[in-house]
């Protein structure tokens, strides 16, 4: 196994170095208003996928009564962290370039309401820059859908 997935932070507050991104998720967190999109910038390793899905965990996670603490032990936490959750949708632009047929997936299975116990979907666009035109473009739309 990889040490950086064995190390990965599981919840808010153990994510390093980035106290100003844990601030304001913890705060959208517990007042309830989580918006529609965040962007995550910054340099590899930074832990930009990993605060995505501590996000996703966060919110949907049924198991614990602290929103800012997932359980990671619950079914729901489990497939999220392994990224092989139905409700959590990771896409890699980089490895696939991004095509415009991901994106066609996306807006076909946005108009579903999440099942499997989450309370909401969670698209992680991975390496978002490395979408070609069209792609982008069909993204842009669905957003504003």
């Amino acid at each position: 196994m990889v040490l950086a997935r064995k190390y990965r932070p599981k919840k808010l507050l153990e994510i390093v170095g980035q106290p100003t991104v844990v601030q304001t998720l913890s705060n959208a967190l517990t007042q309830k208003k989580l918006h529609h999109a965040y962007l995550f910038a910054g340099k590899v390793g930074c832990g930009k996928t990993s605060t995505a899905r501590i996000l996703a965990a966060s919110e949907n996670c049924g198991a614990s009564n602290d929103i800012l603490n997932p359980c990671g032990s619950c079914e729901l936490c489990e497939s999220v962290f392994a990224g092989t959750h139905t409700d959590i949708s990771e896409i890699d632009a980089a490895s696939n370039a991004g095509r415009v047929e991901q994106v066609r997936e996306l807006k076909n299975s946005a108009n579903y309401a999440p099942m499997d116990g989450a309370k909401s979907k969670y698209y992680i666009i991975d390496e978002c820059h490395r979408m070609s035109p069209a792609a982008s473009e069909a993204l842009l739309k669905l957003l504003e859908e």
